[in-house]
């Protein structure tokens, strides 16, 4: 970084490795805010470059750059989902709720904690129950 903490277009584009194309495109569809100043006195703050990193960083994982958009917005980053590969091991509980009733469900992917897979199949079991009639 230079010493007052401001970059030329030059200098942000050098180091987030970003084309000025890129940067001024980025800036058009509102993901990166405008430089202070206009023209060739137009400089660019430490936010700027955190923005154009961000980008850089998600867009290189396959996340859209409306997706990206959200994220800058303050919206929970995503996370990839895990590629299944052949010989992969993934833990499943298949819980019995009645004859020809079962429920299969990966409490890690689907973001439970056991107590909440639990009470999970207790409403699932009496909503089964609740549709026959039937009583505990």
């Amino acid at each position: 970084m230079n010493s007052s903490s401001t970059f030329t277009l030059d200098e942000l584009c050098t180091l987030s490795d970003c084309p000025k194309r890129t940067v001024r495109y980025y800036m058009q569809i509102g993901l990166v805010d405008r430089p202070i100043g206009e023209t060739k006195a137009a400089h660019y703050l430490p936010q700027h470059l955190d923005q154009l990193l961000k980008i850089r960083q998600l867009s290189d994982a396959g996340v859209s750059l409306e997706r990206i958009r959200e994220v800058l917005s303050g919206e929970a980053p995503p996370v990839p989902p895990r590629q299944r590969k052949p010989g992969s091991v993934e833990v499943r509980s298949h819980l019995f709720i009645a004859n020809g009733v079962e429920l299969q469900i990966s409490p890690e992917e689907a973001g439970l904690s056991p107590e909440q897979v639990r009470a999970l199949v207790r409403a699932i079991i009496k909503t089964y129950q609740d549709l026959h009639g039937e009583s505990q």
